[in-house]
Formats: structure tokens, sequence, C-alpha cells
């Protein structure tokens, strides 16, 4: 049985997975204004950030449509397992949906499986490398996706950090005044998904404090999960134009936990949308 791993652009994958698995990316769009950047290999961080930063208003994302999941869908696997955005956060998710729906009716041969995230980013390769796991452990179909579905909902873990609250003042979910004053203050946000929702939950003064209050945060939450074991999970690290501080923060994780595969992934052009330049984002 062959098996493919289609996923919203946010979801950025690894060269060694691509390499080695069936795998493609539908693309998302940004638009800035009378620009419009499509999340592809055409997609340039450098000129995105300067863009956005030079914008007074929120951009835009459309999620992709139907026709182009079904055109991933294309190919000679007989599976093909399918992520997106959190449904929550996006329409990616019931974009997805649709086009399982309308490419069954004429590809009944092949079965279309599409997992909610409830995460984004590395959070949703997380939901790829989890069904690649388990079809390479050679569990049963049917066990494969209940399995992926429980790590979904139940299991995985998403934190991460904003470098600048400027993103969230344009798209008007904290007031221009609030942002001053986190600025002036050097407030950094510690924000955790819940089940597809974002959560503030904590601040520290500086970029440092912030990301070592989202380690010990994030590695106490993990206790309370069905899968307390760092050893049993992949740690995933998104940056968003800061490597250096990307290394930093796996260097904080991996001198408190031993982890089974640690990741470190440059963001894509939605990621890139949302937590901004010199966002960390963490999964587990």
């Amino acid at each position: 049985m062959k098996y493919k791993y289609v996923a919203d652009s946010c979801c950025e994958f690894p060269e060694y997975f691509t390499e080695t698995h069936d795998c493609a990316n539908v693309a998302l769009t940004i638009e800035v204004g009378e620009r419009t950047f499509v999340d592809d290999e055409t997609f340039h961080q450098a000129e995105f950030l300067q863009t956005v930063k030079n914008y007074p208003r929120a951009p835009k994302s459309s999620c992709p449509s139907p026709e182009a999941y079904m055109n991933a869908f294309d190919g000679d696997a007989d599976v093909v397992f399918v992520t997106g955005l959190s449904a929550e956060l996006s329409g990616s998710y019931n974009s997805a949906l649709l086009a399982k729906n309308l490419y069954e009716e004429e590809h009944p041969e092949k079965k279309i499986f599409v997992f909610n995230s409830e995460s984004a980013s590395c959070g949703e390769l997380q939901i790829m490398l989890k069904a690649a796991e388990l079809v390479e452990a050679g569990k049963e179909l049917d066990e494969v996706v209940k399995e992926v579905e429980d790590f979904a909902h139940d299991q995985q873990l998403t934190y991460f950090v904003l470098e600048s609250m400027e993103a969230l003042r344009k798209a008007g979910r904290l007031s221009a005044m609030k942002a001053m004053a986190a600025t002036a203050l050097n407030i950094k946000p510690v924000c955790i998904g819940l089940h597809g929702t974002i959560e503030q939950e904590s601040i520290a003064r500086g970029m440092n404090k912030a990301l070592a209050k989202m380690v010990d945060l994030s590695l106490e939450k993990l206790k309370k999960t069905s899968v307390p074991d760092t050893k049993d999970r992949t740690l995933c690290i998104t940056h968003v134009n800061c490597p250096e501080r990307a290394a930093k923060v796996l260097a904080m994780y991996v001198a408190k936990a031993e982890f089974k595969k640690t990741l470190i992934i440059d963001a894509r052009g939605v990621t890139t949308l949302y937590a901004a330049d010199g966002g960390i984002i963490v999964t587990m």
C-alpha cells in the first residue's frame, strides 16, 4: 500500500521527510494591501517581512481551495493523510474535507483521511510525522487514524513566544495602548495552543526570560498528558528569521530532557505572518 502526506503551506516539511516520503504542500495566499504573496517556493521571507512592517493594517490570509487540495491528492498513493491549520483558526480544514468528499466520489478506490491539527506550523508537521511513524511501525490503517486523532486532540502541545505584539495589534486582538506599553516594558507573551485556540499562559520581561518560561511551562504541562515521557516525543522548533534563537531554545530543552527526535525548522509564509519576525513556535 502506498501513502501520501498532504498539508497546507503552514506546515513546514523538513527535507529529510520530503526525500523519503510522498508529500505535498497546498498553498495559502497572503494579501498585504494590493500585494499578494503565494505561500509556495516563490515566497521570499525578507521581502514579505519588510512589506508587512510598512503596511499599517493587518494582512489577510486565504485558505486553499478544494480544487487545490484535490490536485494534491493525485498520484499513485492508495491512502492520503491530510492536515492543515486548526479548524478553529482557518477555513483550510473545511476546504480539505470538502475536497476529500468530492475526490472520493470520483476515485472510490482511494482512501483520504483529513485530520484537524488543532495547531499550526510544526504542530501540523507533528501530525504528519505521527502518521508516518505509525505506518512504518506496521499499524493497521484504522489504528493509524485513531492514534493520530488522539494525538492531535489529547497529546500534542503547542507553545510560542512572540518578539513583538505588533501583529496582534494590527489584527485587532490587542489595543494600541497595550501594545505600546508591552513594547516599552519589553514584555513578551508566552502563549499556548489549546484545542486549536490561542491563549496567553504567561508573560515575561525580555525574550530570554520568556523563552526560559516557555521551556519550563511546556515540560511541566507535558507531565499531565497521557504521554508524559519526553523520550516518546519529537521536539519541533519553528523560527521566523532567528536560527540562533531556535538553537538556543533547543539547547534549553535538551539540557532538561531527552527527546526521541529534535527538529529546527524555518518558517514558511503563513507562519511568518502570524508568528512575525523573531517568533518561536514549539511543539512536542
